[in-house]
């Protein structure tokens, strides 16, 4: 009898986890849905947040992979022609082929395209961001440089800083540095080139390599915070205005529970009281 309960309670706790995340996965289907409707879009949702049930304790990193991009595709592949397309991105950026790919499949949808920064998109989601028709974000969110990175598997560089070490003199230098400083200029040309391609209808031809130049030659570090102010200022199609649904689905997708949470606050909007005090 005793092992009976054992064996019992030891399923509950297995088990109980995968119906939470089912249950929190229907819940996201209704707020997508339920935006959906609302707006007359398809709805796609790219958010790299750790989830509650993590591997063995030991929360994942999440990253815009190839899988991302397979999903991503085949979405805008299952959407008519004629129906817009709302995008809401939160993601520290991650592979350069698969944002890549994603970007160039939302350029070719021939109805809007909408991205909703409610947070932050870094690196390649700046790059998928700069091919929507329009990037509407919270006041406070902010975009970032499109620089590459490259290196080996021990380390990663910017490919701006491999080329500016080697302007230094150094007869000592070896093979690999010189490769990665032949990879670091081609990744540059590369990425110049793929943000041209993306913005180069929503602005002037000169405006456009200038652009282009700013965002991939790393003349600001990887991780410089291009605010709604600045990217406005650079004539990029933002404006400020996210849906309160959308701050609602982003509570759908929690980071890892901790033993101590590291931010607190009392749930729900404040409010200027009324004359009474109320």
């Amino acid at each position: 009898m005793f092992w009976n309960i054992v064996i019992i309670i030891f399923l509950v706790i297995l088990i109980y986890p995968i119906i939470q995340m089912k249950a929190l996965q229907q819940q996201r289907y209704f707020f997508i849905r339920s935006l959906e409707r609302k707006r007359g879009s398809r709805v796609i949702v790219l958010i790299h947040r750790q989830e509650e049930m993590s591997f063995f304790g030991f929360p994942i990193a999440r990253y815009i992979n190839i899988e991302d991009s397979e999903k991503i595709l085949r979405a805008i592949h299952l959407t008519n022609k004629n129906i817009p397309i709302d995008l809401i991105l939160h993601t520290p950026g991650g592979i350069v082929l698969a944002a890549e790919q994603i970007a160039r499949a939302i350029k070719k949808h021939p109805a809007k395209v909408t991205v909703f920064i409610p947070h932050y998109s870094m690196s390649g989601g700046s790059l998928i961001a700069l091919a929507a028709d329009e990037v509407v974000m919270d006041p406070n969110a902010v975009i970032g440089p499109v620089d590459p990175q490259i290196g080996t598997m021990h380390s990663q560089y910017p490919a701006a800083s491999v080329l500016k070490a080697l302007e230094v003199p150094n007869p000592n230098r070896d093979d690999e540095t010189l490769i990665l400083g032949d990879i670091a200029r081609k990744a540059i040309n590369q990425v110049y080139q793929v943000v041209y391609d993306l913005v180069k209808d929503k602005v002037e031809e000169e405006k456009a390599k200038k652009l282009a130049d700013k965002l991939s030659t790393g003349i600001w570090t990887h991780d410089f915070p291009i605010t709604v102010e600045l990217a406005q200022e650079m004539e990029l199609p933002v404006r400020v205005g996210i849906p309160q649904e959308i701050y609602d689905l982003m509570e759908l997708y929690p980071q890892t529970q901790q033993n101590r949470p590291t931010v607190e606050f009392i749930p729900g909007p404040y409010r200027k009281p009324d004359k009474k005090g109320s």
